[in-house]
């Protein structure tokens, strides 16, 4: 839970009170590998910090799965538009390790951006940095191609590639498991 405020605190400094209303409003919660934190369709109504484990963010339809982000340990995360908009999710979260996360509420979080203006300018923040880091993810795909991608993932989340499997890698980088072996062949 120190972790989750901290980051909060980076974000904009929160007054003690503040810092006291959030710490009360945290939960912690430890899900399995496999296990899903969020369904599609369903409405995505908390905050996430992930204390230890790794989640992706994904959506699939019939044919294919397409991994939007991962997310391990230290990361807030959360489906924002799901979140901010109260509207069910076109997208899934799944743990693929076994996963320790603290986790505040949409509604908590609401009452506290009314009471502390310190902890609005956080949150205000922190999706200000969702969506540049969204922006950033298209522009990857739409622009880049897929060695650039790699290289890309490499200098960003190396340290993620002996946790992720190279289905869910090549899915990130929206190339099939084949392409993905050449890419790599090639390093």
């Amino acid at each position: 839970m120190a972790d989750f405020l901290t980051i909060f605190n980076k974000l904009s400094e929160l007054t003690k009170s503040a810092e006291d209303d959030l710490h009360y409003c945290l939960q912690n919660k430890s899900v399995n590998k496999g296990d899903y934190l969020l369904r599609r369709r369903e409405v995505c109504k908390k905050l996430y910090f992930i204390e230890e484990g790794l989640t992706k963010t994904f959506f699939s339809n019939e044919e294919k799965e397409f991994i939007m982000q991962f997310f391990a340990e230290h990361a807030l995360f959360t489906v924002v538009d799901s979140f901010v908009s109260q509207t069910p999710s076109t997208y899934e979260i799944m743990a693929l390790e076994n996963t320790t996360v603290t986790y505040i509420t949409w509604k908590d979080l609401q009452i506290l951006c009314k009471k502390h203006h310190c902890i609005e300018a956080a949150f205000s923040k922190l999706l200000s940095i969702a969506t540049i880091n969204m922006m950033k993810r298209i522009s990857e795909m739409l622009e880049e191609s897929a060695t650039e991608r790699y290289n890309h993932f490499l200098d960003d989340n190396g340290k993620l590639l002996q946790r992720i499997s190279l289905g869910d890698l090549s899915n990130y980088l929206g190339i099939t498991q084949g392409s993905l072996s050449r890419i790599r062949a090639n390093k």
